[in-house]
């Protein structure tokens, strides 16, 4: 590892919870929280998720919000129905025709919330912790420093063990995490880059430009190094994720736009649209399957609220 990246895993990572939730709402103080669950089509975990975060409500968050990204299942009516707030990309900058990606909703969940923190869980969780969100806002409301929280975990496959099971993350053991020790190695302590469970400040997050689609998590973590440092980003261990696993083919059209997101981050790829061929048999023949890969990038909040 990295020496500088060795030294920050030392001072900034938590492997174990150490505030309580009525330390961690005193040390609060007037600030706010945002909670934004970014959601497509996840009408079978979505209620849990929200449920596990909905008895905070009103002590440690000030707001929890569905963002739904065009789903076409009962998504919208089963978060309602869940105790949060539902707000369509559609309704939030409406002057802008909205970009397919989880980028995009995160971004524009900037504009539909208050909270001088936020914290993004992904919404296709099965069984969440209530834990994820106080343990992510422990380093950013107890230590001054931090801008910027990463939670880390053990990834089970679907058709793994829960206690013993690490087999998910493929993307991250493959390519995120070998791409930042190559091209930003004081990163290389991050245990996971990708994760989709981490927080926040509001003035972070409104001066980064946001990747639209799944390069959004890689994208803002170089980014946060840029701005605040090793000392503004910190990462917890939130224990077990269990989320749906994607097939392989899927993971190769993610794993080309976290590429290409991370490339023109660090300088070395202009942020544009390319393509991905990928091959699939068909009658014991090898054909080719190409699809386009969104790498557009939004730009940071900030400057599109001060028009």
């Amino acid at each position: 590892m990295h020496p500088a990246a060795r030294a920050w895993f030392a001072g900034r990572t938590w492997q174990s919870v150490e505030w309580t939730i009525a330390e961690l709402v005193r040390a609060k103080g007037s600030r706010t929280v945002s909670v934004v669950l970014p959601a497509l089509d996840e009408e079978a975990t979505v209620g849990d998720v929200v449920a596990s975060v909905r008895p905070l409500l009103g002590s440690l968050v000030d707001e929890l919000v569905v963002f739904d990204s065009g789903s076409t299942d009962r998504t919208v009516e089963v978060a309602a129905a869940a105790g949060a707030r539902v707000v369509r990309r559609t309704e939030v900058l409406t002057e802008l025709e909205p970009l397919p990606g989880k980028g995009e909703v995160l971004w524009r969940s900037l504009a539909a919330t208050a909270g001088d923190l936020l914290v993004f869980v992904d919404s296709d969780l099965v069984d969440p912790d209530p834990m994820f969100v106080p343990t992510l806002l422990g380093p950013l409301l107890m230590e001054p420093d931090v801008a910027l929280v990463k939670g880390f975990y053990r990834r089970p496959l679907s058709t793994e063990d829960s206690q013993s099971g690490s087999g998910g993350g493929r993307v991250t053991e493959l390519m995120a995490r070998p791409l930042l020790s190559a091209l930003r190695p004081e990163l290389s302590g991050v245990i996971q880059p990708l994760s989709g469970e981490y927080a926040g400040t509001r003035a972070l997050f409104e001066a980064v430009p946001f990747a639209s689609g799944y390069g959004v998590e890689i994208g803002l973590l170089l980014d946060a190094h840029a701005i605040v440092g090793l000392p503004g980003i910190a990462q917890v261990n939130l224990g077990v994720r269990r989320h749906r696993n994607q097939p392989l083919p899927a993971l190769g059209l993610m794993a080309r736009q976290i590429l290409g997101t991370a490339l023109s981050r660090c300088g070395l790829l202009p942020a544009e649209a390319g393509e991905l061929t990928q091959f699939v048999q068909v009658a014991g023949e090898w054909l080719p399957d190409t699809a386009g890969v969104q790498v557009t990038d939004r730009p940071p909040m900030r400057e599109l609220l001060v028009r």
